[in-house]
């Protein structure tokens, strides 16, 4: 296989327990995938990565959040089209609002919204593997290289 040289992408992600259900979203368009993520996204430049979080889990949620200490970086690769993001959780407790069936991603990504308890995370896709570890666990973890999932 032929590598393509990487096109790095900084992303940050939100961990947010709510009466012990962490918050995942589907960011799919017109939901053609299962896989559910944390919230968050691409980091813009001369933002603070918090800065960047909470406009992130604002417009995919419509919550907003006071952004805590960072517990996972995590990398996604695809050689074969030589995507390489890297992603920053962190820690952070919701400050005002309420998920609303009535919000809209104004990007249009983010098609559904959902709490889940850790029991509950085996039954579903999501990505990475040790999001359960970094929402209910302590430190700070780190996933080299996971390959890409759709």
């Amino acid at each position: 296989m032929t590598l393509r040289p990487a096109r790095h992408r900084l992303a940050v992600r939100a961990l947010i327990l709510h009466q012990d259900r962490l918050l995942l979203v589907n960011a799919w368009p017109g939901g053609v995938s299962d896989l559910w993520c944390a919230p968050g996204g691409g980091a813009e430049p001369h933002q603070s990565l918090p800065d960047n979080l909470a406009r992130e889990v604002h417009e995919e949620t419509g919550l907003a959040v006071a952004v805590g200490r960072p517990v996972l970086v995590n990398e996604y690769h695809d050689p074969a089209n030589g995507f390489h993001q890297i992603e920053v959780f962190f820690r952070c407790t919701i400050t005002g609002g309420a998920l609303s069936p009535d919000w809209r991603d104004p990007e249009g990504v983010v098609t559904e919204r959902r709490f889940f308890a850790r029991a509950e995370m085996g039954a579903i896709r999501f990505k990475p593997d040790s999001l359960p570890q970094a929402a209910w666990g302590e430190g700070i973890g780190y996933d080299p290289l996971e390959p890409l999932a759709r």
